[in-house]
């Protein structure tokens, strides 16, 4: 049942506006990703940051800021019934495909049976909440 290396991919926070949530970020120092990008399947515009440290593979523990394109979206419907704040966690995975069989065949509730195109190009599944405590979990193999 090895499904890794797993570790921390980043930390996607809702806001109503990416410039207005980015100066926090960029007074603690993290790295601004070079451009923002659109993901139209989730009706999403996304902005990365990345830490200096804590890198796994070569890749760094990132935040990911999340505006939504309108508010019938996911992230618009979150932030209508939460307000901003932290939406989901993602975790990168090794095999992606092989955790989302098995956290199915052990009871887990995915959102996503099979991956699904991502920010960055990435393959991703998102786990229900129900089944993780309450908290979104973000799935994802570059």
């Amino acid at each position: 049942m090895k499904f890794g290396p797993i570790h921390v991919d980043h930390i996607g926070i809702a806001t109503h506006n990416l410039d207005e949530a980015s100066n926090f970020w960029r007074l603690l120092g993290l790295n601004e990703g070079s451009e923002d990008e659109i993901v139209r399947e989730q009706g999403v515009k996304t902005r990365f940051f990345s830490t200096s440290t804590g890198q796994v593979n070569g890749h760094p523990t990132q935040i990911e800021l999340l505006e939504p394109t309108s508010q019938d979206t996911p992230i618009g419907k979150f932030l209508d019934k939460r307000g901003p704040g932290i939406q989901q966690l993602c975790f990168n995975v090794g095999d992606l495909v092989g955790l989302i069989g098995y956290l199915l065949d052990n009871g887990i509730t995915m959102i996503d049976n099979v991956p699904r195109k991502g920010a960055g190009g990435k393959d991703i599944a998102f786990v229900h909440p129900k089944s993780t405590g309450g908290v979104l979990v973000e799935l994802t193999q570059a």
